[in-house]
């Protein structure tokens, strides 16, 4: 059966979103640092820790930070004249930034939740370098919201206000390369409840929640500042914690995916059950391949490794078998084994190929006493390493005799998912000691206009057509269109501004990213006072993308883009009317489009283009009489 033939509801398909949000405050939320991001090379020192992980209040360590913890890794940090001591964790953490709470009980009002009479910050353990602490600190601020949907109402769990993690640069030969820069940006998770019933309606929600976290004009925009984890279980599989899915687009990919994966999954162990399978011990196969021909595990066995290997009785066909677009049984094994260091694994529905020869392959069953209906799982690598890896696809194996495995898989880019950890438990969290409570006060905020509200008011207030006033209101120029205008700036010269002259300056690779809402505000209000022509504006905006340090006005006098007067307009035509006297006695009004654009040049976006118009028409008339 393909996933396209799925009846969802008869498979008992249950899914929740949890979406996380950086807010685009002016400080992180436990200290008074900026929420700007840098670049790796502007640090100004670097420090590392090894993170372990500790007991709950019970007494309790958690499965997925154990689990964490067993692959030994130094962590480096980069810090930043951007960054402070509570980043790095030598300074106690401040107050809860009192912005971040209004935007999050801005957003609480437009999921229609209930605020919490007092707010607690908890401390969850993460020990995978992401957090110099040890921990993140979160805090649930609202819940009991909901949402609607086209197949009906999501219900909103939690709202939670916590901090960003730090911002992985790149993988090191000790470990983690992670920079500060991102660390303690607020940062919003709604979770909603698991009341999504197919592939669709995840992505209906999940726009829909997008759509009301934009509305309130402080959420950060860009790759990286939106996240969307998912929730996947059907009937007689498991819940799935599915991490990192950066699009929208993938999200019901990513449901159907995962709802095929666990179908597939059930499947094999029903036919595994059938067979009788079972699973062997762990055995050192390494003088199978003392003379091997295979770069992998020759590799391997010349640096002092070993090859383990394991009987997966009645597995043949089936490691192989396709549980998801290009993964296979084998590939969740390898998944599990790569966690533990391992570059991965060799399995006999593959072999012979890689350099492993048929004789080795028969060489290798018979080293584990397999038949012809087993499979055979094989891991080369350092001794300690190959050890940890072969017993984690043992583990993996047993799991698929009998059930789907409950877990946390990360998203991949081709809408597909792979092993990441086990599900966290309770034993996760508990209480942060070093901030007090807080006690929000919804009625302090006012509840944020919708962007479709807004779509509506643009088109009625400002007369901007449907399709502008819509790229307006969903575009991330958005919050600047509302300053300038509320300031007096022309509704229309503003949206044309973001919505059409930044987009064909960028197809230009003109550097846009460097213009900052002072320039744009500046340079807008400079045309919109007529000390700049409206034709002037695309070079004044590339003036100052190329000069970032310029001032608006800076970047005119620098770049004489100032206006002219009617009296220059007025001697600038009649140069080219007369210029061109001979086409204008035999053409008239035939001749004016050419000489426009002759005349704008020879002002150089100078002048408006209306006046230089009023006057080519009176002289080309007086000329041609």
């Amino acid at each position: 059966m393909s996933d396209a033939d799925y009846d969802y509801e008869d498979l008992g398909l249950v899914a929740g979103l949890e979406i996380h949000q950086q807010l685009d405050t002016a400080h992180k939320l436990f200290c008074p640092c900026p929420t700007e991001l840098r670049e790796p090379e502007d640090a100004e020192r670097t420090f590392s820790r090894y993170l372990h992980p500790t007991k709950s209040e019970l007494g309790e360590i958690d499965d997925a930070a154990l689990e964490e913890s067993m692959v030994d890794r130094e962590f480096e940090y980069l810090a930043y004249d951007t960054t402070c001591l509570v980043e790095e964790d030598d300074e106690p953490p401040h107050r809860v930034d009192r912005e971040a709470m209004d935007v999050t009980m801005e957003i609480a009002q437009l999921l229609d939740a209930t605020v919490a009479d007092q707010v607690h910050v908890m401390r969850k353990i993460v020990v995978d370098g992401s957090n110099t602490t040890g921990f993140q600190r979160t805090m649930r601020v609202a819940g009991e919201g909901a949402i609607e949907t086209d197949e009906g109402t999501v219900g909103i769990e939690d709202l939670m206000l916590e901090e960003e993690s730090a911002q992985r640069v790149e993988e090191t030969d000790a470990g983690v390369r992670y920079s500060l820069d991102r660390l303690g940006i607020p940062l919003v998770e709604i979770g909603t409840k698991p009341d999504i019933r197919s592939p669709e309606q995840a992505r209906d929600a999940a726009e829909r929640i997008g759509m009301l976290l934009r509305s309130t004009g402080q959420v950060k925009r860009g790759l990286g500042t939106i996240r969307q984890d998912v929730n996947v279980s059907i009937a007689e599989g498991a819940r799935v914690e599915i991490k990192g899915v950066q699009s929208l687009d993938d999200i019901d990919d990513i449901v159907r995916n995962e709802v095929r994966r666990q179908v597939e999954l059930l499947e094999i162990a029903d036919e595994l059950q059938a067979r009788d399978a079972s699973i062997g011990d762990p055995q050192d196969v390494t003088e199978v391949f003392a003379d091997t021909d295979s770069g992998v595990i020759g590799g391997a066995l010349s640096g002092g490794g070993k090859v383990m290997a394991v009987r997966l009785g009645g597995f043949d066909g089936l490691v192989g078998r396709e549980i998801q677009p290009d993964r296979r049984l084998g590939t969740e094994f390898s998944d599990h084994a790569k966690r533990h260091g391992a570059g991965g694994i060799f399995h006999t529905d593959e072999l012979p190929a890689y350099g492993v020869t048929e004789a080795e392959v028969d060489a290798l069953r018979d080293a584990v006493d397999a038949g012809a209906e087993d499979a055979v799982a094989l891991v080369a690598d350092d001794p300690e390493t190959a050890d940890l890896a072969i017993d984690a696809v043992v583990e993996r194996a047993g799991d698929a005799l009998e059930l789907v495995p409950e877990e946390t898989r990360d998203a991949t880019e081709e809408g597909t998912t792979r092993y990441l950890r086990p599900l966290p438990g309770a034993a996760r969290m508990y209480p942060e000691t070093d901030v007090p409570p807080v006690e929000p006060d919804p009625t302090e905020v006012d509840r944020p206009e919708l962007l479709t509200e807004k779509v509506e008011r643009y088109q009625a207030e400002y007369d901007l057509d449907s399709g502008l006033a819509e790229q307006v209101a969903y575009g991330e120029y958005m919050p600047l269109f509302e300053a300038v205008v509320a300031d007096g700036i022309d509704p229309t010269l503003a949206a044309t501004t973001f919505e059409s002259t930044l987009t064909e300056l960028r197809r230009d690779d003109v550097a846009v990213e460097n213009l900052t809402d002072d320039h744009l505000a500046d340079a807008l209000a400079l045309v919109d006072d007529g000390e700049v022509p409206q034709e002037g504006l695309d070079d004044l905006l590339r003036a100052l993308a190329a000069d970032p340090d310029l001032t608006a006005a800076e970047a005119v006098e620098q770049q004489d883009l100032g206006g002219v007067g009617e009296d220059e307009v007025r001697e600038a035509v009649v140069t080219v009317v007369e210029r061109n006297a001979e086409q204008v006695e035999t053409e008239g009004m035939g001749a004016f489009s050419g000489l426009m654009g002759e005349c704008m040049g020879e002002l150089r976006g100078k002048a408006d283009g209306d006046t230089v118009s009023s006057v080519l028409r009176e002289e080309i008339q007086e000329r041609a009489g």
